[in-house]
């Protein structure tokens, strides 16, 4: 099972009570949340806030590619997976990614899940811009899009 979605933070907010809805289930014996909020302070930089923006269709498709890519390396048959991105400004200590996994066993989950955002990291189309104390911002360097 997986759920993905990009949230336009002018509209909505990121919320682990869906994350829960999802994931939840009796045959499902671990359960784990990854939660990805903005902090204040980034390269001795104080950080006000954070602009992200994607390329929506893109990243949806990395994010169901990188799920059915961790099936087949941890040969995990029954899971579920919740993924969601914010897109747009949002303030300190708001939620910019959520990642909830459960599967039947801690080992299982604790795998899944470490996969999903590092690959999330390395592969999907989201840029990220900081905002300052001083009014200055800065797109930060992130990684190229795999096969370009």
């Amino acid at each position: 099972m997986l759920h993905t979605k990009i949230i336009n933070s002018k509209k909505y907010k990121i919320l682990t009570s869906n994350a829960e809805k999802f994931i939840t289930h009796p045959k499902f014996g671990a359960s784990i949340y990854f939660l990805g909020t903005v902090r204040n302070i980034n390269n001795n930089k104080t950080v006000t806030g954070v602009t992200y923006d994607s390329h929506d269709e893109m990243v949806i498709k990395s994010f169901e590619e990188i799920y059915n890519e961790a099936e087949q390396k941890f040969d995990i048959k029954d899971k579920a997976v919740f993924i969601e991105h914010a897109k747009g400004y949002l303030e300190l200590g708001e939620i910019s990614i959520i990642i909830a996994v459960a599967c039947k066993h801690r080992n299982q989950a604790y795998l899944l899940s470490r996969y999903v955002i590092e690959e999330i990291k390395k592969r999907s189309p989201i840029w990220k811009k900081e905002h300052y104390e001083n009014e200055e911002s800065e797109w930060l360097k992130g990684n190229p899009i795999l096969g370009t």
